[in-house]
């Protein structure tokens, strides 16, 4: 489908980026965003969340207010974690549609149009999943294994766990309620999103290599953190199953 066949689909739309010490690379995110988002709506924000980054950050967003009257900028005090931001940025968002990618332009926010012309009568959410992944070798790896263990134990359906590429309805977002503080929030958002018969569509996505700043998966204790979150979600979700009670 042609770009010009998708514009001004969406009633309104938010862009969610959660950002951790991207100071080389927001920018870009925060300019592209703004001119695909004229592409499908009329009616659009940007929310970039600042988790308590320590290099310059803050002050690259600040300035971008200043330029962008689109953008709203959300400072968190001290690093609370990948799914406090994204959290942050979901309460904070106002629009009928959200779409979310991370800061640091792993992925580009050009292809929002896909997401975007993937919808249809019967769709709810629009899922990208990674064409490759551009990663190093153990990371590639660690993220086949997770993928495929997440997948069995909490027996989902998307093939793409960890693509943080989505479009979600907004009301979606308030009625599932999300929990998680670390990365395990995108298992939680797709398992709460298919248990509460979400259909979700795919649509393939580009991947490509970190061009600033280090990965924060590899800091021990946050690894410890993630499966700490892993086990507190499985518990949850797929024992107790907490989230479809009373529904």
């Amino acid at each position: 489908m042609h770009p010009a066949d998708i514009r001004k689909r969406l009633s309104s739309i938010s862009a969610v980026f959660p950002a951790y010490n991207d100071g080389g690379t927001i920018a870009s995110m925060v300019c592209t965003a703004s001119i695909v988002l004229r592409q499908v709506s009329d009616d659009f924000e940007i929310i970039v969340v600042n988790d308590g980054s320590s290099d310059y950050t803050a002050r690259v967003l600040d300035e971008l207010q200043e330029r962008y009257p689109e953008l709203r900028v959300i400072h968190h005090p001290s690093n609370l974690g990948y799914g406090s931001a994204l959290r942050t940025g979901f309460r904070a968002a106002r629009k009928d549609w959200v779409f979310y990618t991370d800061g640091d332009s792993q992925y580009n926010p050009l292809e929002l149009t896909e997401l975007v012309a993937a919808l249809r009568e019967g769709v709810d959410v629009v899922n990208g999943y990674k064409l490759s992944r551009h990663d190093s070798l153990i990371r590639i790896l660690i993220g086949r294994l997770y993928h495929y263990l997440v997948r069995f134990f909490f027996g989902l359906h998307v093939r793409d766990v960890d693509c943080d590429f989505r479009l979600i309805p907004r009301k979606v977002l308030d009625e599932i309620g999300l929990e998680s503080v670390s990365g395990a929030i995108c298992l939680e958002l797709v398992k709460k999103m298919e248990d509460a018969g979400c259909v979700i569509a795919e649509v393939p996505v580009h991947h490509y290599s970190r061009k600033y700043g280090t990965s924060q998966f590899f800091v021990p204790w946050r690894i410890v953190r993630t499966f700490y979150q892993l086990a507190r979600l499985y518990w949850k979700l797929v024992i107790r199953k907490d989230h479809l009670r009373g529904k």
